[in-house]
This record gives C-alpha cells, sequence and structure tokens, in this order.
C-alpha cells in the first residue's frame, strides 16, 4: 500500500510551508524554496519494499538544496534513482550536472551535496525513484560516484527495461502481497545495478546473480516487444541473447513459468484485451489472433478456451454486452 502525503485539503497559502516541513522532519533535511509558493501543489507517495522502497512525486516547480550542514544534522544514507515522467528537472552533485526529460533517468547520493531546479517555465514533474540504501548496490563508491547528476537516456538498454520496471511498480505495486514485494526488492536492486553498471561499462564487475537476473529481465522485454511474431520461441530468443536454448530453459527453472507458457499466456492476454476491446468489435478474431503471434485459428481457439473456459467468440460476446449494459447504466 502507498503511503501518500498531499497538499489537497491543505489552504493555498500554507501548502508550500507544509509541504517543506513534511519533507524536512520525513525525508532529510533540505532547503526548498518556490517562486510562486501560493500557487504550489505537490503529492508523495511511499511504496514500502523491505531492503529498499520506491516513491512517486508530483510537484509544482522548486528549487531544492542540500549542504554539507544538512547532511551531517541528518541523512538517510540512500542512493536515489528517479525516473521522470513529466517535466524538466536540473541537478548538480560532484562536479557533474545534467538536465532531463520525461522518460529519463537520474542517480544521486543522499550523503552528498546536491542542488536540484526544477524550472518554472517548464511546468510540474512527475517521477518514480527507488530509494537505495547505500549498502545494497553491489558497485565501488568511487565508481558510482561517476554517474552522479548524469543524464540516463530511459529508451534503449538495461535502462529502458528499468524505466518500464518502475513504471509497471508504480501502477500495480500497491496490488502486491508483502512476499511479492520483497521479492521485487531484489529485482530493483539488481535492475538497478545492472543500469549502473552499464553505463559504467562495467557490467562483468557484477556478481553472477544480478547478472543473471537482469538477463532474465532482458529477455521478459525481449518477448513483450516481439508477441506478434510467429517465429517467437526458444531457440530464436536463445539465439538473440548469445546462449544455448538449454541455458535459457535452466534460466527459467526457478522462476513461476517456463518460456513456452510465459509467451503462450501473454499472447492470450493481449488477445483477451483486444476482444474485449469495443474499438476492435469489427476486427476479426482471426485476425487478432494473427496479431499476437498465433498459428491459426484453431490453435488461438483451443488455448483459449482450456485458459479462460469460454471460446474467442463467446468472450468477445460476454464483453460487448457488459459494454452494453454499463453505457445503458450511464
Amino acid at each position: 500500500m502507498w503511503s501518500v502525503v498531499s497538499t489537497d485539503g491543505i489552504p493555498a497559502g500554507d501548502r508550500f510551508d507544509w509541504y517543506s516541513d513534511i519533507v524536512a522532519s520525513k525525508v532529510m533535511p533540505v532547503m526548498l524554496s518556490c517562486e510562486r509558493p501560493a500557487e504550489f501543489q505537490g503529492e508523495a507517495a511511499v511504496l514500502d519494499l523491505g531492503e529498499i522502497r520506491a516513491s512517486r512525486f508530483s510537484l509544482s516547480p522548486l528549487h531544492s538544496r542540500r549542504t554539507a550542514p544538512m547532511i551531517r544534522r541528518g541523512d538517510p544514507q540512500e542512493y536515489q534513482l528517479a525516473l521522470l515522467h513529466k517535466g524538466t528537472t536540473s541537478m548538480s552533485q560532484y562536479r557533474n550536472e545534467c538536465t532531463i526529460g520525461a522518460g529519463d533517468l537520474m542517480f544521486w547520493d543522499t550523503s552528498r551535496p546536491s542542488d536540484n531546479q526544477i524550472a518554472a517555465s517548464c511546468g510540474p514533474v512527475q517521477a518514480t525513484i527507488l530509494m537505495l540504501p547505500r549498502r545494497i548496490l553491489p558497485l565501488r563508491t568511487q565508481r558510482l560516484d561517476q554517474v552522479l547528476a548524469r543524464r540516463i537516456p530511459g529508451e534503449r538498454g538495461m535502462a529502458a527495461i528499468l524505466a518500464s520496471f518502475m513504471t509497471s511498480l508504480e501502477d500495480h505495486g500497491a496490488e502486491c502481497t508483502p512476499a511479492e514485494l520483497r521479492r521485487l526488492s531484489t529485482v530493483a536492486v539488481d535492475l538497478a545495478a545492472a543500469c549502473l553498471a552499464q553505463q559504467l561499462d562495467v557490467e562483468d564487475q557484477l556478481p553472477i546473480e544480478v547478472r543473471t537476473q537482469a538477463l532474465v529481465q532482458r529477455i521478459h522485454a525481449f518477448i513483450e516487444h516481439n508477441l506478434g511474431d510467429p517465429e517467437l520461441n526458444p531457440p530464436a530468443i536463445a539465439a538473440h541473447h548469445h546462449i544455448s536454448v538449454r541455458a535459457l530453459h535452466q534460466l527459467f527453472h526457478g522462476q513461476e513459468e517456463s518460456v513456452h507458457t510465459r509467451i503462450r499466456r501473454r499472447r492470450l492476454e493481449q488477445c483477451r484485451a483486444d476482444l474485449a476491446d469495443p474499438a476492435l468489435r469489427g476486427r476479426p478474431v482471426g485476425a487478432i489472433a494473427a496479431r499476437w503471434g498465433f498459428s491459426g485459428p484453431v490453435v488461438f481457439s483451443r488455448s483459449f478456451r482450456e485458459a479462460y473456459g469460454v471460446s474467442p467468440t463467446e468472450f468477445r460476446a460476454l464483453s460487448v454486452n457488459d459494454f452494453r449494459t454499463q453505457r445503458s447504466a450511464w
């Protein structure tokens, strides 16, 4: 469950001061300033994953400064890794500085002075942040110093996989059990380490278990991006990732499902979503099956019935009736 604090319900003239006090007392000492405090709006939420925490922020433009005396007064001793969803922000720390936009990631250290600016001309920002205890990342501090306050493009490589994970965590983390959140904590740390190691070109220095987890996540992402390819199968996946088919199956041995089962489940879930979409009612069932990589209508119909207890046509009819019922209720 996300723990949320928001300026909603606070008198407009008190919102900025109230938010500043919350950050200073609940997060860490920091100096905040705002050009238009009477217009300030902010919301922050935290999700406890066990060893680490995730947070999400929505903030009006402000300036945040953390000095050495503030660090001495209070320090969570964390690395923080942010994915920006909206807006633009700039940061300087440890001789580095950068400006990032939506889709980019940025990494910083709460134990070092920093300066962060959300310019008024750029509007509000929205971000997801992983809060990682300094001891938990399997990379030396001297190495990590090199990537502080550097823009990490989020559209390729391990950064793209990490960004996708962080977005899914924000969207679905509240649905997870405590045990599932603890497992997600391990995944988050491994993906963050792999992303940072890739930026530093030191992936070979990561522990084998971290590299293994990162490889599994790369394979998951590859499957998602290629579900519509009827040639997507274990040999093709293994070849793309330069491993043997046997090694691929060994990677998935400790997972909840095999490679083949994952491909089949995700294809069926995508087909189910399309069949339930009123905008796609005119698209033939066979075309939907082909869109998501099924080799033919017979195979698709049998697989769908096994998974959901009805045929694709029956499921579509039920979904259409549900939609009409909802519309009539409006």
